[in-house]
């Protein structure tokens, strides 16, 4: 726990520091930050890092289908509003942070170079209090120290979510503009599901007609060679039997190939294993070393578990082929009727799927059942593809 606070204690110092930067450079740039683009792309940095310390998945800003002019209308209000409430509240609450930081390094800086410089009059490192030697520069500056980081171990965190806070509601979509990028969004997946539907069953019509019937076809004609070879003369058993032990080995490689057309639709080891079982033979028969965390999921829909199983063997897969990792985990946690599966790795990052990587077969899976897939993974890795689903169906 002392680690995560201290985690989020620099993450509020960084972020209130970039809030007063901001500040400050809105004020200056109020008159250009007018323009109503510039404006929203101004808002739309601000609300992005504003939901990453927040921990808030943020919806997309403008979804596919939605009537821009419609949406920018409603939008640019609001982003003319956050202008001054930024330059105020940055400012106003990235102060603290400044004079804190600041002057712990200064107190860091003085107290051991004091007596190598030190004026006539002694620096007044706390409180306005002269220091007069070295026993009074060895107490007060290390006492500043404390005292500031202190005060911002206390509070900086909680004035950094305040400021997130405010952001965000300033930002925040109405409740129409929320609705209409739903139903946007609704109706992109629903294209792209029957799409991918369609496709689907060209390929699984493909599958069955050049291989499990074609090969059904060579077993039904063999079968009639070997009786009308039977028919014609009783006693040629060894070219009825060679017939026969052709259409036994086509008739395995054909229930073989339906097995896999099959598996493609709906994995077998879902229903014989359950999701965990399904899994752990994924994990376990990885090349390379893979942590496998889950939670208590409950019930958990078909539908869902085939998405999540098929998304942990593609990110497997993506990190064979792309990543260069040496250890990969599998984390799958449900909370209340959100089941989250994370696939990481310490490999070399950069995961895009507009690279056209299998990241899209995922994306396009969880979006068929209103879930959503972010990808954390800048140039040097590591890499997390964190992917939710609703289960509560």
């Amino acid at each position: 726990m002392p680690e995560e606070r201290w985690v989020q204690v620099r993450r509020g110092v960084a972020y209130l520091l970039g809030s007063l930067l901001s500040g400050v450079a809105t004020l200056l740039s109020l008159p250009l930050l007018c323009v109503p683009r510039l404006a929203r792309l101004w808002a739309n940095w601000h609300r992005d890092r504003a939901g990453r310390l927040l921990g808030t998945p943020l919806a997309s800003r403008a979804a596919q289908g939605v009537p821009r002019r419609r949406v920018a209308t409603g939008r640019t209000s609001r982003v003319l509003l956050w202008l001054p409430v930024n330059a105020i509240t940055g400012v106003a609450l990235g102060l603290p942070a400044l004079l804190c930081v600041g002057n712990i390094v200064v107190a860091a800086i003085a107290t051991p170079l004091w007596w190598a410089f030190a004026p006539e009059d002694g620096p007044r490192l706390f409180i306005d209090v002269p220091v007069t030697g070295w026993m009074t520069a060895l107490t007060l500056g290390p006492l500043q120290i404390f005292l500031l980081t202190a005060l911002a171990y206390v509070c900086l965190p909680p004035i950094a979510r305040a400021h997130a806070r405010i952001c965000l509601v300033v930002l925040s979509h109405s409740t129409n503009e929320q609705l209409a990028e739903r139903v946007a969004v609704l109706t992109r997946t629903r294209a792209d599901v029957l799409d991918a539907h369609g496709a689907e069953l060209r390929r699984i019509e493909r599958d069955l007609h050049d291989g499990t019937q074609a090969r059904l076809v060579a077993i039904a004609m063999r079968l009639a060679v070997a009786r009308q070879a039977f028919a014609d003369n009783p006693r040629d058993e060894q070219f009825v039997e060679g017939l026969l032990r052709e259409a036994h080995d086509g008739a395995e490689e054909a229930m073989t190939e339906l097995r896999e057309v099959i598996r493609t639709v709906y994995p077998p080891i879902l229903a014989d294993r359950g999701l965990e079982g399904a899994l752990t033979t994924v994990t376990t028969r990885y090349a390379m070393p893979t942590r496998l965390d889950i939670g208590d999921l409950g019930r958990v829909p078909a539908a869902v578990e085939a998405v999540v199983y098929f998304a942990v063997a593609e990110a497997l897969t993506n990190v064979t082929k792309h990543s260069q990792a040496t250890a990969v985990g599998v984390r799958v946690n449900r909370t209340a009727d959100r089941l989250s599966v994370v696939i990481s790795d310490n490999g070399t990052g950069g995961a895009d799927d507009r690279r056209g990587t299998g990241i899209a077969g995922i994306r396009r899976r969880a979006l068929a059942l209103d879930g959503t897939v972010d990808i954390d993974s800048p140039a040097g890795g590591p890499t997390a593809i964190t992917v939710e689903l609703p289960c509560g169906w």
